[in-house]
């Protein structure tokens, strides 16, 4: 894929859906991130981090500086959090609802890259795979 904006005709991107791209790549590597330093920062855990940091690192499209022209976080409608977003009893909670994060961040690309970058698609279902493969080794090996 050379770049998520092109300047034929034939370009299924709109700015609306480069918008839900960009928020959700930033959603997706946020989500991992906040994973990645629980385990190594709070859990010393240097394989959960390493394996989070390398799927992290993955999570990137080529034009992403295409993106940015669509962001627009100062309108965005529901920045504000709900009571239940600001509410998390321990690590384990902030953990489990960063894995949903990343995994729902990962399918929106999956579905939206089908319009035209089939393999960029295919990525981000691996990595949402990976995913819920990591949530279940983490959860049933620190948070036992």
């Amino acid at each position: 894929m050379e770049s998520l904006i092109q300047e034929n005709n034939q370009n299924p991107y709109n700015a609306q859906t480069l918008r839900v791209i960009d928020a959700n790549l930033n959603r997706l590597r946020e989500g991992i991130r906040v994973v990645e330093d629980i385990l190594r920062y709070g859990f010393d855990s240097k394989n959960f981090a390493f394996s989070l940091k390398n799927l992290r690192h993955q999570c990137k499209l080529e034009g992403y500086l295409s993106l940015i022209h669509t962001r627009d976080s100062v309108k965005d409608v529901l920045k504000t959090s709900t009571a239940e977003e600001q509410k998390r009893e321990d690590l384990g909670q902030i953990l489990i609802a960063n894995f949903k994060r990343a995994q729902e961040s990962a399918r929106v690309l999956e579905e939206l890259l089908k319009l035209d970058c089939i393999q960029e698609s295919e990525k981000f279902k691996e990595i949402r795979y990976a995913l819920y493969g990591l949530e279940k080794q983490v959860l049933l090996d620190i948070l036992k």
